[in-house]
């Protein structure tokens, strides 16, 4: 009796499966790629902890004694509190007064409100590809007084073709049948845009939110040519002028680097569950 049971309990209730080589050389190729992409960063963590003598003696090295005074040298030296309030302001501002007002150009744009709505969506998918007005703008700025002013280049960044274009396809997925019943109950415009479609599209607002606030953030160019005020630098224009003095000094600059992204990347990790689940909403209903 214990040998047929023995029998029984080697013998296998389902064929063994064969190996998915396939999928196994996906996760290899995910792997090297992963490896491929954080290397960069991994190094830029290993010299923001490393001394500048053992830089010096061997760039490449592991750091063996974490050296977490480079932060706080780098701090007082790039003037960090100024330059990222000054950041903090121009992309908080700037994101809040562009996602109101794409929320409210792309709703009728989405419903057919307006007359040629679909030429208006392809208008601003064309806009994606082309190449920035610097002259004009710079012009219009000028004339306009706000040059070298905070005001004109928080309004640099109200104008973005790629966030309209998220908000058209996402609001096209919300029921139309809110709309009627919106004005049936005598629901005004504006507040049926504010107090119903816009917690319906949180997903593609977090999206939008997280792409313009990144961009405005590690903007390098346009601080360069309308900023020319030191209390007025972000914290980009900022490192440009660390990086000439310090320039020689690799670990500090490395930290200083390390605590100018770090800002994005909480709000994305704050952000994170609305934009994957914005993804899936919109995969499933369209």
């Amino acid at each position: 009796m214990s040998a047929t049971t023995s029998l029984k309990t080697r013998t296998p209730s389902q064929p063994f499966r064969r190996v998915g080589w396939g999928k196994i050389g996906s996760y290899a190729f995910l792997v090297v790629m992963a490896i491929i992409y954080l290397g960069p960063l991994l190094m830029l963590v290993n010299t923001s902890l490393r001394t500048t003598p053992s830089f010096m003696r061997n760039a490449t090295a592991l750091a063996t004694q974490p050296n977490f005074e480079n932060f706080a040298e780098a701090w007082e030296k790039a003037n960090f509190p100024q330059y990222l309030l000054n950041s903090a302001l121009y992309t908080v501002s700037a994101t809040a007064i562009y996602v109101v007002t794409a929320v409210f150009v792309a709703f009728p744009i989405a419903r057919g409100y307006v007359k040629r709505s679909g030429l208006l969506l392809t208008l601003f998918v064309i806009a994606l590809f082309l190449p920035p007005a610097l002259i004009p703008q710079f012009q219009l700025i000028l004339r306009l007084g706000l040059y070298n002013n905070p005001v004109g280049y928080i309004l640099l960044f109200i104008v973005n073709p790629i966030g309209i274009v998220i908000l058209v396809n996402y609001i096209k997925t919300v029921p139309k049948e809110l709309d009627e019943a919106a004005a049936l109950d005598g629901c005004g415009y504006f507040r049926f845009v504010w107090s119903i479609v816009l917690p319906l599209i949180r997903p593609a607002l977090a999206t939008v939110i997280v792409l313009h606030a990144i961009g405005i953030w590690n903007e390098i160019i346009l601080p360069t040519i309308y900023l020319t005020n030191s209390n007025y630098y972000p914290i980009t224009r900022g490192l440009i002028v660390f990086q000439g003095v310090y320039g020689s000094d690799w670990p500090v600059l490395a930290a200083a680097v390390l605590m100018l992204t770090l800002p994005m990347v909480i709000l994305f990790l704050f952000l994170q569950r609305y934009i994957v689940s914005g993804l899936t909403a919109g995969s499933v209903k369209g």
